[in-house]
């Protein structure tokens, strides 16, 4: 069972990191697309906070 956690692969909290490895992409794949969430809407960087909250730490 896979479970949605933080990753050791950090750059700031290990959101993304977690994310990719979850659905087994790379992460650089899943930093970009949030860094182009927040350039369009600014929405990401809320859900990123609240994310880093939310996810245990693995």
């Amino acid at each position: 069972m896979k479970r949605l956690t933080k990753s050791n692969d950090r750059k700031l909290c290990g959101v993304c990191g977690g994310i990719a490895d979850y659905l087994g992409i790379d992460p650089t794949i899943v930093r970009l697309v949030w860094i182009l969430f927040v350039l369009c809407a600014g929405t990401g960087i809320l859900a990123y906070f609240i994310a880093a909250l939310i996810m245990p730490e693995s």
